[in-house]
């Protein structure tokens, strides 16, 4: 029912026979949608269409303006409360020297610690990759600086010329 346009609401619902529900969720029963449109017009609310695949179709009387406010409010606050949840990605090559790495693994520790994920990736060039031993201790440095830090959430995976490892922040 989040879609407005997939709802139908008063003079809309072509049904015969309807099941009715009040407002305070109360059964009126099985009655025809003329029937149903008429009670409520007399206490001034909508008849919705709620569930259209059951037999017969189940219509509530509400205020629809009401209703569809609220469920905007609702969805407007999930979306609030949502955490997006960012990939940064450092790369680096295998030959790195100490201190570079030591500089990378402080960015990479500044992302951590704003909830993002860190892809570490190491580009192998040209024969390099005869060598990914050398990458691999290359990540292990990097993982023994940050452990404190991060879990590893993939491990260390060859894909092409390179190397790389997925890091998450821990909780």
């Amino acid at each position: 029912m989040s879609n407005n346009k997939d709802v139908q609401i008063n003079e809309d619902i072509r049904d015969k026979e309807v099941r009715v529900v009040d407002v305070n969720g109360e059964q009126l029963g099985i009655m025809s949608s003329r029937q149903a449109l008429e009670i409520a017009a007399e206490r001034e609310l909508d008849l919705v269409k709620i569930a259209p695949q059951a037999k017969p179709p189940v219509c509530k009387i509400m205020d629809y303006g009401k209703f569809t406010f609220e469920q905007s409010k609702r969805e407007k606050e999930a979306r609030k409360n949502q955490k997006v949840v960012n990939i940064k990605e450092i790369r680096f090559s295998p030959k790195i020297e100490e201190h570079d790495l030591n500089v990378k693994a402080k960015n990479a520790q500044k992302f951590l610690h704003d909830g993002d994920k860190v892809k570490v990736t190491i580009r192998f060039r040209g024969r390099e990759i005869d060598h990914v031993a050398y990458g691999e201790k290359a990540l292990e440095r990097f993982y023994e600086i940050l452990k404190d830090y991060c879990v590893i959430e993939k491990p260390a995976k060859l894909e092409g010329k390179n190397l790389s490892l997925t890091l998450a922040p821990k909780q």
